[in-house]
């Protein structure tokens, strides 16, 4: 019976045993997402301060990047207002009231303007004018009668309608676009700017129509994407469409320094077969690691290295014994600033004298993680983190350090974040896009627009253009 009785109580320690095995990896797990932050994933800054979260740590030592402050940033283009040679009105300022003397000072003598300062403003009152084109008719000595057609700005008009007119049309769609107001917000601005409040629908129904007035520029847009040499890709979460919270669609970019490409989708394999990325041939694309971007052939690949340096980060906090996760951040660092001062200097790659020691650098602490983490028994065993990353580093080193071959190719895809991260500040200001085709319409503006402002063209003007029919066409570049 004690016999027995043993079996028993090893069974229940066995099963105690488990338990306690399996709620210890629970709570690993919990521990590491609460340890997630923007310094150690890929989780925005704005999620830093959430309740639990465990901030990010100090800033790095010196000689590693350090976190961008506010403000003005060093070596950047300041901002001020610059005197104006030519204003566009002069007032004259007279002294008033009476000399010491009791003599008027208006009946003093003139000498001339001493002091100038200048003061931009807008207008005291902006108000919408209301414009009658009164189209006539007249008859030729032949007989026949003609009659006027209407003025660009109101070219289509049928008689006895009223319009609004272009100007107004491309700030509303500035503001519903470029600056992620709502529609009913947007309609109230427009009536407090101007006196004359547009209806809702009308509002809303101006996505359509200049998603329509865009669609020539965004097809020239995607075709540029397909013939350049390299291409930064990313995508994100968005809320779009009917459905629960939790339901999402996802935003894809193609961008380079001047051209912006958006697609709204999913996160599978078919969306981004759907895109661009299948019709690229030769071409660099800079991206995180997400697998489906390996999925197309003939293409070449450059790992974001802003992406690997926070998985470093997030290696030397699991490690915190380890040194190889700052030895190999520091050396990608230093490769990272050769390239950049490469660049500066118009080389075309980075001299392999001023990288020898930062590739041997990095390529030891690689060598040195792999020694240290190896890899868990079983087929179907999930690896940890650290052990991925490093077989990324030490599998795929072209696809890491491609830029030191051609300084023309990025090491980070900061220039997709950058284009995506106005659909993250909509949805924080606006909430849910309930309807999907207006969701693509917005973004097929947003490309337009955003490649207008990387050309140096007035987005207002690019937006007015082609509401009246003459959108703005970015230039092919030369082939030569």
């Amino acid at each position: 019976m004690l016999q027995a009785a043993n079996a028993s109580l090893l069974v229940l320690l066995d099963d105690k045993d488990a338990k306690i095995a399996a709620l210890e990896a629970r709570v690993s797990r919990l521990e590491r997402l609460l340890s997630r932050n923007s310094g150690n994933s890929s989780m925005p800054p704005s999620g830093d301060d959430q309740l639990g979260r465990v901030p990010p740590g100090p800033e790095p030592a010196r000689g590693r990047a350090r976190r961008r402050r506010p403000g003005k940033q060093p070596g950047a283009p300041g901002a001020f207002l610059a005197w104006n040679e030519h204003p566009d009105r002069t007032e004259d300022v007279f002294p008033h009231g009476s000399c010491a003397c009791g003599a008027d000072l208006k009946d003093a003598a003139d000498r001339g303007a001493v002091f100038s300062h200048q003061v931009s403003d807008l207008p005291g009152e902006l108000r919408a004018q209301v414009v009658q084109y009164d189209r006539h008719e007249v008859a030729c000595g032949c007989g026949r009668v003609h009659v006027a057609a209407a003025p660009p700005p109101a070219g289509g008009a049928a008689p006895g309608t009223v319009t609004y007119g272009p100007a107004l049309q491309a700030w509303c769609v500035f503001l519903l676009v470029m600056h992620h107001v709502p529609v009913e917000r947007c309609a109230a601005i427009i009536e407090s700017v101007t006196g004359t409040r547009p209806s809702d629908g009308w509002v809303h129904a101006l996505l359509a129509r200049t998603a329509r007035a865009v669609a020539a520029a965004n097809t020239t847009i995607r075709a540029l994407i397909i013939l350049a040499r390299v291409v930064c890709g990313d995508e994100t979460p968005v809320r779009a469409g009917p459905g629960p919270r939790w339901r999402k669609k996802y935003l894809h970019v193609a961008c380079t320094s001047l051209l912006t490409c958006y697609f709204l989708g999913e996160r599978n394999l078919a969306s981004f077969r759907a895109f661009v990325w299948s019709d690229l041939h030769g071409t660099v694309i800079v991206h995180d690691r997400y697998q489906n971007y390996d999925a197309f052939d003939g293409i070449s690949h450059q790992l974001c290295c802003a992406h690997l340096l926070r998985d470093l980060e997030d290696a030397a906090q699991s490690y915190p014994d380890a040194t190889w996760p700052a030895r190999a951040a520091d050396a990608l660092r230093a490769l990272i600033h050769a390239a950049g001062t490469a660049r500066g200097h118009g080389l075309a790659c980075v001299p392999a004298a001023s990288t020898a020691g930062h590739l041997a650098a990095f390529r030891g602490a690689v060598t040195d993680g792999l020694a240290a983490i190896p890899r868990l028994p079983g087929s179907k065993r999930r690896q940890p983190p650290a052990r991925h990353l490093l077989e990324c580093l030490h599998d795929r080193e072209d696809d890491v350090l491609r830029f030191l071959a051609d300084t023309a190719i990025p090491p980070t895809s900061n220039q997709a974040e950058r284009d995506l991260r106005p659909a993250k500040t909509q949805q924080k200001i606006s909430g849910r896009l309930r309807s999907e085709p207006a969701a693509r319409d917005r973004y097929a503006i947003r490309g337009y627009a955003s490649t207008a402002a990387k050309h140096g063209i007035s987005v207002l003007t690019a937006i007015r253009d082609a509401l009246t029919g003459n959108p703005w066409i970015p230039p092919i570049p030369a082939t030569t």
